[in-house]
């Protein structure tokens, strides 16, 4: 009777450590991802804002386009050799090559999206001081 008693207290203080050790975890990764939200900034939600247009996210056009790294050359390198191959003229699918196009206006607008973020703003030019 006493052995069911501690075996009860064992696991309530068990649950009770485990379900601490969780509602820690679960505050962490909420602050984590606040702050890399934060971090993202202006960049996100445009990037967010062209993946409503286009019905694609970047992860989704980098796969269509097997790009691992943005760059404009590989993207009009590989964006070539897809049109070309999915060409209904040479047996290609006409749905595929439409995917491929999508595919690269959302990249093409990633990279102006970056090209934005990496030129200083007016505001900023401003508050430079000049020597």
């Amino acid at each position: 009777m006493l052995t069911a008693k501690y075996l009860a207290q064992i696991i309530v203080m068990g649950a009770q450590v485990v379900g601490r050790a969780f509602a820690r975890a679960l505050r962490q990764e909420y602050a984590a991802s606040q702050a890399a939200a934060e971090a993202r900034g202006r960049a996100g939600q445009q990037s967010a804002a062209a993946s409503s247009l286009t019905g694609m996210t970047l992860q989704e056009a980098q796969q269509i386009l097997n790009i691992a790294t943005l760059t404009p050359e590989e993207l009009q390198k590989n964006y070539e050799h897809l049109f070309k191959v999915n060409d209904k003229a040479v047996g290609g699918s006409f749905y595929l090559q439409s995917k491929v196009v999508r595919a690269k206006e959302r990249l093409d607008e990633e990279l102006s999206i970056q090209t934005q973020d990496s030129k200083p703003s007016p505001e900023q030019k401003q508050q430079t001081p000049e020597t």
